[in-house]
C-alpha cells in the first residue's frame, strides 16, 4: 500500500471483501475499502445475497433488483474493481452447507489473488446470522488457501453506546484486542452510503455509529 496506515498491516496488497447483504460493504466496511482502494490496493467484493429481506424500503420497486443496483453504484464509488453478486436467499445462509459457501469464496481468492480476505468480525459485529455466515465461510476458504483474513469490528464503547441509545445488539472489542485504523477518510464511504438508498434514507443507527467512530475504524486480525 502507497504509505504507512496506522493499523493496517503492511503486507496488504491486494483484498477481497467478503459479505453478506449488498450496504455491507459500505456501511461496515466502506471506510476501508475507500482507504485502501485511495492508497493504490487493488479490492473485490463478493456478496452472498441480494438482501431482499430487508425491512427498510427507501425506494420503491423490487428489493432484489433495486439492491443489486446500489451495489454496484456503490462499488465504483468505493473504486472496488469487480464485484460478484451471488443470488443466496437473504436471512438464511445458515442453512447453505458451509463449504458450499466456503468454494465461492475459494474460487475468488484463485481468481483475483488477494493478500487479505476483508470480512465482519466473529459474530458479525451485529449478531445476524448471515453475517456471521458469510465470515465462517470467508475463515474456512482462507485456511485452506493461506490467506489472511482481517475483521471489521467495533470497539466496546461504541457497541455500547449504541445499544443503549438505540436498543440494538451490537457486539463489541475491548481495546486489547482491536487495532486501530486511522484516518479513514469518510468522503467516498458516504457516498457510497447514498448509493444505497433503499437502505440508508432512514437509518439513524447508521449515522450514530459514523459520528461516534470520527476518522477511525479497528481491525481484528482473525487468522
Amino acid at each position: 500500500m502507497t504509505g504507512t496506515v496506522a493499523g493496517l498491516p503492511d503486507e496488504v496488497r491486494r483484498v477481497l471483501a467478503v459479505v453478506a447483504h449488498p450496504d455491507d460493504e459500505s456501511f461496515g466496511l466502506g471506510g476501508l475499502l475507500a482507504l485502501l482502494t485511495g492508497g493504490g490496493v487493488p479490492a473485490a467484493v463478493l456478496c452472498f445475497t441480494h438482501g431482499e429481506a430487508s425491512t427498510l424500503h427507501g425506494r420503491p420497486g423490487d428489493l432484489h433488483t433495486l439492491r443489486a443496483d446500489e451495489l454496484a453504484c456503490a462499488a465504483r464509488e468505493l473504486g472496488v474493481e469487480r464485484v460478484e453478486l451471488a443470488d443466496h436467499a437473504d436471512g438464511a445462509l445458515v442453512d447453505i452447507p458451509l463449504p458450499r459457501l466456503a468454494a465461492e469464496v475459494a474460487r475468488l481468492i484463485g481468481e483475483q489473488r488477494p493478500s487479505h480476505l476483508l470480512v465482519f468480525d466473529m459474530g458479525g459485529v451485529t449478531g445476524h446470522r448471515d453475517h456471521q455466515r458469510a465470515t465462517g465461510a470467508a475463515l474456512l476458504a482462507a485456511r485452506r488457501s493461506g490467506v489472511s483474513v482481517l475483521g471489521w469490528t467495533l470497539p466496546q464503547r461504541v457497541a455500547d453506546r449504541l445499544n443503549a441509545e438505540f436498543g440494538t445488539s451490537f457486539i463489541g472489542r475491548a481495546p486489547a484486542e482491536c487495532r486501530v485504523v486511522e484516518p479513514v477518510p469518510r468522503e467516498r464511504q458516504r457516498r457510497a452510503i447514498a448509493c444505497h438508498a433503499s437502505q440508508s434514507s432512514d437509518n439513524p443507527v447508521l449515522w450514530r455509529r459514523l459520528e461516534l467512530l470520527g476518522d477511525r475504524e479497528h481491525l481484528r486480525i482473525l487468522q
